[in-house]
């Protein structure tokens, strides 16, 4: 049976089309009736969905008949966003082969050669295959030359499919029977199963999907994880992925499934992690895969503070699904208790913010977006610096040192000038320049983290009107002048508004904040002047005006001292409110923060 089965992944840059090729296995394996289907049928998500993009990948097994014998294709959809290629890495260490995806209208892409290097460290077989045939823009030569070029693969081997019509899909199921491996490992081993996923299920507890490298998983086995406490567990029910999960009387070497076993805490069923017998354990752990390490860090406060328990619940469950989201408590003076998370990027802070409002119901405001900084202290202590707020007094600072990304960046040649631009004013350092072919480059820029969090990648789009792909990795630390921005309302300073920026670009960066908080806070009964500062530095300055009741409407007539008075009257009561008055900040002016810092 282990002959019989091919384990392989999805794997292309972004918009590629890997959900719908998947979509068209579905039907080919008719795993689901006609009424039942729809479009992206294993984006489980409802915001996968509605943006049209894979955030977490989905595993099912389809049966499939070659030359009158029965084949099980265990098949992987991954995401195409540079922000998850955590999930691509550890969904491509269990499986044998890859399906690349290139677009016929596109071709090679950053993330397509990204994604090409992860299946190359695992010695994944790799089919090429061109998509969107279709299309009238297609350019089938062209990306057969890119193919043999770029990622040095045979360009005429390329199957053509188009996964919206099903072209071609047969014979892209034929190749995967025929070019890709079966899976090693020897059933009578003592077990050794990876763990590359996981879910929690309310009533079950975690749902482990695993890979079994060597032995055999049957129920009522007892196990236990490789990494954690001596705790062991009884297997109560494993199986295959399907639509729905499918119950099996054991998963064997070379086997795709999932287990339940009564796991009630899914830091120990953690991705990468080994499972083995607990009678009869395997002599070592199976090596693991990268791990996943948060680069973006910003801080989520429950609107009413009411809702901090509820909140705190939500995001232990999102964090069981998703166990690249890391979180901890913080405490702010103007927004009360909320927590410190870390994120892969900001797509993956935008999802997870989505799934706390629609699947919790929680309205919630997230401070700006920053990075972790090391800082080195003249008395010769070192520590990492997250938040504003931990950030050291500047006299007692020897050096700062930021995180640094290499970037690679393909561009028609038309629009390198434009993207040059775009990288230097980030502080970006050019690396290289390759011709690709005669109508698209390669640029490779050192980039500094901070500086790409927020906008980087819609601007870098803008300016080459969609045609730029985008593709990074954090590379190293490297010395930097960082200061503290603080924002003040009304003479206050807001540690919610409070940003840790280069100092060469801080004034900008004021600048942009007081406008856009200029714009966002309602006028009050007195003027609230609005101020960027380091340290007792004021370096920008926008002013609300106060609205102004007319105190003199009632007078008809008589001295003008009566209308004198009034007015000094109303002065007296506005310095006296202006002095004790509170500034009502609404959530749109923290989501302009976040959002447009960088103008």
């Amino acid at each position: 049976m282990r002959k019989r089965i091919r384990n392989f992944c999805i794997i292309a840059h972004i918009d590629h089309g890997k959900s719908t090729l998947a979509d068209r296995f579905i039907q080919r394996a008719q795993v689901v009736s006609d009424r039942e289907f729809h479009d992206r049928l294993l984006d489980s998500m409802e915001i996968e969905r509605e943006r049209g993009i894979t955030i977490k990948s989905q595993a099912i097994s389809l049966p499939y008949r070659h030359d009158g014998a029965r084949y099980l294709l265990n098949l992987v959809d991954t995401p195409g966003h540079v922000d998850f290629t955590y999930e691509v890495s550890r969904v491509i260490s269990a499986c044998e082969g890859a399906v690349l995806l290139v677009d016929a209208t596109q071709g090679v892409e950053a993330q397509t050669l990204a994604n090409y290097y992860l299946a190359l460290e695992h010695d994944l077989e790799v089919i090429p295959v061109i998509n969107k045939v279709d299309l009238a823009a297609a350019d089938i030569d062209r990306t057969r030359a890119q193919i043999e070029r770029d990622l040095g693969l045979d360009g005429e081997g390329a199957v053509l499919v188009s996964a919206k019509t099903g072209q071609g899909v047969e014979q892209l199921l034929e190749a995967i029977v025929t070019r890709i491996p079966a899976p090693d490992g020897d059933p009578e081993a003592p077990l050794q199963a990876l763990v590359f996923d996981s879910a929690y299920d309310p009533y079950r507890g975690v749902v482990a999907h695993v890979r079994v490298v060597a032995g055999r998983i049957a129920p009522d086995a007892r196990i236990r994880f490789w990494a954690g406490d001596e705790a062991t567990y009884r297997v109560e029910e494993l199986g295959l992925f399907g639509i729905k999960p499918q119950p099996a009387a054991a998963l064997s070497a070379g086997e795709v499934g999932y287990l339940v076993a009564g796991i009630r805490s899914v830091g120990q069923a953690r991705v990468g992690n080994t499972i083995t017998g607990a009678e009869r354990p395997c002599g070592a752990p199976l090596p693991g895969f990268r791990e996943a390490k948060p680069v973006v860090f910003a801080a989520i406060y429950p609107v009413d503070a009411d809702q901090y328990d509820e909140l705190a619940a939500g995001l232990a469950r999102l964090q069981l699904n998703d166990s690249t989201l890391s979180f901890a408590k913080e405490a702010s003076v103007a927004l009360g208790f909320g927590f410190r998370c870390g994120f892969l990027g900001l797509l993956h802070l935008e999802v997870v913010q989505e799934r706390l409002e629609r699947e919790f119901g929680l309205v919630v405001v997230l401070t700006a977006p920053s990075v972790e900084y090391r800082v080195r202290l003249q008395d010769g202590s070192q520590r990492s610096v997250h938040t504003p707020g931990e950030y050291p007094d500047p006299g007692a600072i020897e050096q700062v040192q930021e995180p640094y990304v290499r970037a690679s960046i393909i561009t028609p040649s038309e629009y390198v000038g434009a993207v040059i631009s775009t990288c230097l004013d980030r502080r970006g350092i050019q690396q290289s320049l390759n011709y690709l072919d005669e109508t698209r480059m390669e640029l490779r820029f050192d980039l500094p983290l901070a500086e790409i969090v927020t906008d980087f990648y819609d601007r870098l789009k803008s300016v080459t009107r969609g045609y730029a792909s985008f593709d990074y990795e954090v590379a190293d630390y490297r010395d930097t002048d960082i200061v503290r921005l603080d924002l003040l309302l009304n003479g206050q300073p807001v540690d919610a508004l409070a940003q840790l920026v280069y100092r060469g670009s801080a004034v900008r960066r004021a600048r942009d904040v007081c406008r856009k908080l200029r714009d966002q806070i309602p006028r009050h009964q007195f003027k609230i002047p609005i101020q960027g500062a380091i340290g007792g530095q004021i370096i920008a300055r926008e002013t609300i005006n106060a609205y102004r009741k007319d105190v003199t409407a009632k007078l008809y007539g008589g001295d003008v001292t009566r209308k004198r008075k009034l007015l000094e009257r109303q002065k007296a009561g506005k310095k006296r409110m202006k002095a004790v008055g509170a500034v009502q900040i609404p959530k749109d002016a923290f989501v302009a923060v976040l959002r447009g810092a960088d103008g």
